[in-house]
């Protein structure tokens, strides 16, 4: 019989005044008994809607039967037929507005915990090493990958699991992209990122860092270089600034840097000499998860008072349920509809404050969202010693500047074909670097997408 509770099963968290004194992952997981638990909930419906709003297309219901039948080693093999990272995925992706959006279970209550289950699944395949790399047979043909996120590694292994030599070019020192210095530790901690990226390499997938297509190499040099194709995934890391008085004080970040410098390079650990301003107050501008995140780093770097300045309400709030809960139990506190103006520094040009201004609620703009308008003479100050930029990324424009046949949109976003081929023959672009600033399970399933089409492609040369 079904578990009929409306409600979701609950997964353990460690407890908030403990947490923001730390980077250890905030949510423990799901225990057996919960999990079976929870996969009772699903009714196995005939006509599977949660598929559908999965990018990947995982079959959701056969996996989480073979959870309720205690075959966990079953259910990791299922979900991994379309998904490459599904401990990532299950950590990171918005499950509430894909597969658990569609959830009939949802009608009445809550859906199923859909992202949770595969979580558990994944993780408990890590921890029993239940899983064997198979190298598949080579056909001698070579394509290159620009970039090591999430696109960049879903198109990689699709195409070595069909016997491609895949080398990808990666710029930064490290392998993962937005995985490994976009996302805080609390969030998805780096080991499970290098335990899926080894999981290629042992498959025959060559990773070269420290390679800035544009600049160390081009693209015309790779296919020179006896490449057949070449798949560009090199996301949007361009972040966007307001074009405010102020932004260039000392004391400013845009959140890349600032996650950055706190992810990747670890500012937060004693033993790390990374420069970092620790600061006291600070603001985060934007509503995203991105700004969650800079938030909730910033309190754990030992800030007092942490503002999330957002110009619309809390339900236009892009930004994820689950972490806007989590930056209010961690003491973050929202200022909701206002929007800085300027920037205010002292005589050492460090911010000492911030002007914003009231705003409301208009008619919906077009992203859907209702437009906020200014509220004349409403100016208000807040004191702090650090801004921090979270209003989005573009693509860095770098492989447009090198590549002049490559063609992009006003916003810098590669324009492809629906086979996510470029204005030039033999390149494809997926991911951030196409649609702008999404999910990490879109960029995935654009990766898979690019990897059918090079196959097919290569195959009708």
């Amino acid at each position: 019989m079904p578990n009929m509770d409306p409600c979701k099963t609950q997964m353990n968290e460690i407890d908030p005044n403990v947490r923001i004194r730390n980077f250890d992952e905030v949510a423990t997981g799901y225990t057996e008994e919960q999990a079976i638990k929870e996969a009772q909930r699903c009714l196995n419906c005939k006509n599977r809607p949660c598929v559908s709003g999965c990018p990947v297309h995982v079959p959701i219901p056969d996996f989480i039967e073979c959870v309720v039948a205690g075959d966990f080693k079953g259910a990791y093999d299922v979900i991994k037929e379309m998904n490459a990272f599904p401990a990532i995925c299950g950590r990171v992706c918005p499950q509430e507005n894909q597969c658990e959006a569609k959830c009939v279970r949802g009608i009445k209550g809550e859906s199923v915990s859909i992202g949770r289950l595969e979580r558990f699944v994944a993780d408990l395949n890590m921890k029993n090493q239940q899983t064997t790399s198979k190298k598949f047979l080579s056909n001698n043909r070579k394509v290159a990958v620009i970039g090591s996120g999430p696109s960049g590694l879903a198109c990689a292994g699709d195409l070595c699991n069909m016997g491609y030599d895949v080398t990808i070019y990666e710029a930064i020192h490290t392998a993962g992209g937005v995985l490994m210095y976009g996302i805080p530790e609390f969030r998805l901690p780096k080991e499970i990122v290098k335990y899926e990226i080894n999981k290629l390499k042992e498959i025959g997938v060559k990773i070269k860092t420290n390679i800035v297509v544009g600049r160390t190499i081009t693209i015309d040099e790779i296919l020179e270089a006896g490449f057949e194709a070449v798949y560009i995934a090199t996301g949007a890391g361009l972040p966007n600034f307001m074009g405010i008085e102020g932004e260039e004080l000392l004391g400013v970040y845009s959140a890349n840097e600032f996650l950055t410098r706190v992810t990747l390079m670890q500012a937060y650990k004693d033993d790390y000499d990374t420069p970092i301003l620790k600061p006291k107050n600070v603001a985060v501008v934007g509503g995203g998860n991105v700004a969650m995140d800079a938030a909730r780093c910033a309190k754990r770097l030992g800030a007092e008072n942490v503002y999330i300045v957002y110009r619309r309400s809390e339900d236009e709030m892009p930004a994820r349920k689950e972490e806007v809960l989590h930056a209010k139990a961690e003491g973050i506190e929202f200022k909701l509809l206002c929007n800085p103006i300027k920037i205010v520094g002292n005589d050492e040009y460090k911010v000492n404050s911030i002007e914003c201004i009231k705003m409301q609620l208009s008619e919906p703009d077009e992203s859907g969202r209702k437009k906020p308008i200014e509220i004349p003479n409403s100016n208000f100050f807040v004191d702090v010693d650090c801004v921090i930029i979270a209003i989005g990324n573009s693509p860095n424009p770098l492989i447009k500047l090198t590549t002049p046949l490559i063609e992009t949109n006003k916003k810098g976003c590669i324009i492809v074909n629906d086979d996510l081929m470029t204005t030039k023959e033999s390149v494809y672009a997926g991911g951030d670097a196409v649609t702008g600033a999404a999910t990490v399970i879109l960029a995935m399933g654009a990766g898979k997408k690019a990897a059918q089409s090079i196959d097919n492609f290569i195959k009708n040369k």
